[in-house]
């Protein structure tokens, strides 16, 4: 077995869509700023599985000055890396992220949020928990200028067939 812990953090704009976890959340104009959707769940949660692997993270996979990656949905990013992981011989135990917030609420969103990452790589929604905590109001997270999301993966090594 194999751990990997992940964590990104991407500035709150006006004019931009909120995605988390591959779910857009209404809140009144704001998202996140980056290079691609800009899904710091899901980026913390890529960089989990590569680091488990040793593979390296999504700035080495996808980096922020390649035009090709500009405006990426990170779901197309997260199978790629899933495929990535499963070509190096792994495959998901399990997946935990945190998304630190002080708004908007996203509880409500959560099992959407779990099952879309589910579908995206190809697991039971079981294997796949999203929490969501706010810090009190403290630091940039709880003055609303940004969001963070942490991320830890148990990948596991799948059985080699060796052919003589």
């Amino acid at each position: 077995m194999r751990i990997g812990h992940g964590y990104d953090v991407h500035r709150i704009v006006p004019e931009r869509k909120l995605i988390l976890c591959g779910v857009e959340i209404p809140w009144d104009g704001r998202g996140l700023l980056g290079h691609s959707d800009a899904d710091v769940a899901a980026h913390a949660l890529m960089d989990a599985i590569l680091g488990a692997a040793a593979l390296g993270d999504i700035g080495q996979m996808f980096p922020d000055d390649d035009p090709r990656y500009a405006g990426a949905d990170s779901m197309d990013l997260l199978r790629a890396v899933c495929a990535r992981a499963a070509e190096a011989g792994y495959r998901l135990g399990n997946c935990d992220i945190t998304i630190l917030a002080q708004r908007p609420k996203l509880m409500p969103h959560i099992p959407a949020m779990r099952q879309r990452l589910a579908e995206v790589m190809r697991t039971q929604p079981g294997r796949v928990s999203v929490k969501a905590t706010t810090e009190e109001g403290l630091g940039f997270t709880g003055a609303q200028e940004g969001i963070a999301a942490h991320a830890v993966v148990l990948l596991e090594e799948r059985a080699r067939i060796t052919r003589l």
